[in-house]
Formats: structure tokens, sequence, C-alpha cells
């Protein structure tokens, strides 16, 4: 489960890569770093979830937060609820 979250999530950050603004780049590339922790940390898991993921990359960027003006990390939010919807 875990590579196949990996293989999602770098097609959806290459897509961005490719044809996204700024600011779309920007948000993937951002999230794909912490997208890797919180797949490493699920690593340590018997059970994996995506509902366990998306607890875990939520209260991961809530932590973040501090490092990014409100508008940058409203940017990752909007980020994230689309690659959720990918993983999903």
């Amino acid at each position: 489960m875990l590579e196949r979250w990996d293989e999602i999530c770098h097609q959806w950050v290459a897509e961005h890569l490719e044809s996204g603004n700024d600011d779309e780049v920007f948000a993937s590339g951002y999230l794909q770093g912490h997208f890797a922790v919180v797949l490493a940390s699920l690593e340590q898991e018997p059970e994996v979830t995506l509902e366990s993921l998306k607890s875990r990359m939520e209260a991961h960027l809530d932590e973040a937060r501090s490092e990014l003006e409100p508008a940058d990390m409203a940017l990752v939010q909007g980020a994230w609820a689309e690659l959720a919807q990918r993983l999903a």
C-alpha cells in the first residue's frame, strides 16, 4: 500500500511540475517532502489504512504550520486535499 501511495504522489507531483503554475509547483513540492516523512513513519505500523495516512499527514502539516505564511499554508492544504482525493 505504501509503495502505491508513493507512486501516486510522485506522479501527481510530476504532473504539477510539468503543467502547474508557480503556486502548484511550490505546494506539491513542499507537500511531497512531508508526505515522504509520513510514509516512512507508517512503515513501522503493523496495519496501515488510508485514514491513518490522512490523520498523520494532517497532524504533520499542523506541526509545520509555523514554517509557512498563512497564504502558503492554504496552498499546501489545498494541495493535500487534491492529493488525498487521488489516493482514495
